[in-house]
């Protein structure tokens, strides 16, 4: 017997109007991006290219439009912490993972602009640095850049983590750091959640703890600047020191 073309077993071919609207857009996307136009697509297409690597089939406009909605731009999602990413439904691991991946890559791109140099004479590549790696965290932190005689970069090491809006900073243990890695001079670091990059008196207060103790071996301080997602505050700039 001859089946039918109304045969479950020999579906009709989708129309036009039946076909999913997202039925060939990843090609079209992906040759949108690689053409002249690759610079102008917006965020939640530039989104979509990147969890197309997490989502093998199906529509992740939603998905690039939920995130973006969620933490407010595309550069809020990139830093994102893993928890705070699986707040939002349909997240799961390959999603962090792609997303985790371009955050990553790219401070280690911009790291790499800063190493093998005088890191003052590439102070643009390092405040864009110390922003992707700091400016986005929910808890203060405080790293120290450990500088050779040529200001070149041996080390950027995170030496306390707080809460919101207090990290406990013991001087002495900046200055055993420091000769352990036979350092010259330094660089400190930290950032303000809060979003306003002005520092506090126990800021200051630090600082010039900080200063004093290193004087005591030799090792200067260069700067202490102060992070956040919206921009960064010198102290040397400023005259604080």
């Amino acid at each position: 017997m001859i089946a039918s073309r109304s045969d479950k077993r020999y579906p009709e071919p989708m129309s036009d109007e039946t076909s999913p609207h997202y039925l060939g857009h990843r090609a079209r996307l992906r040759e949108r991006f690689l053409g002249a136009s690759g610079d102008a697509l917006p965020d939640y297409e530039l989104l979509e290219l990147i969890l197309f690597s997490a989502r093998p089939r199906g529509d992740v406009k939603p998905l690039a439009k939920a995130l973006l909605k969620h933490f407010g731009n595309f550069a809020k999602v990139i830093h994102a912490e893993d928890t705070a990413l699986r707040a939002v439904d349909d997240v799961g691991d390959a999603v962090v993972a792609a997303l985790k991946t371009i955050r990553i890559s790219t401070q280690r791109l911009i790291k790499s602009e800063i190493s093998d140099q005088p890191v003052i004479q590439s102070w643009s590549a390092l405040m864009d640095y110390c922003k992707l790696a700091m400016g986005n965290k929910k808890i203060e932190e405080f790293r120290v850049l450990f500088l050779n005689n040529r200001h070149v970069l041996i080390a950027d090491e995170v030496m306390q983590r707080g809460t919101i809006n207090h990290t406990p900073v013991y001087p002495r243990e900046i200055v055993k750091r420091a000769l352990e890695l036979a350092a010259a001079s330094i660089i400190l670091l930290h950032n303000h959640p809060s979003g306003d990059p002005s520092p506090s008196k126990a800021d200051i207060d630090i600082t010039t703890q900080i200063i004093d103790a290193c004087k005591t071996v030799n090792v200067s301080v260069h700067d202490h600047v102060i992070i956040s997602d919206t921009g960064h505050y010198s102290f040397k700039s400023f005259g604080l020191m």
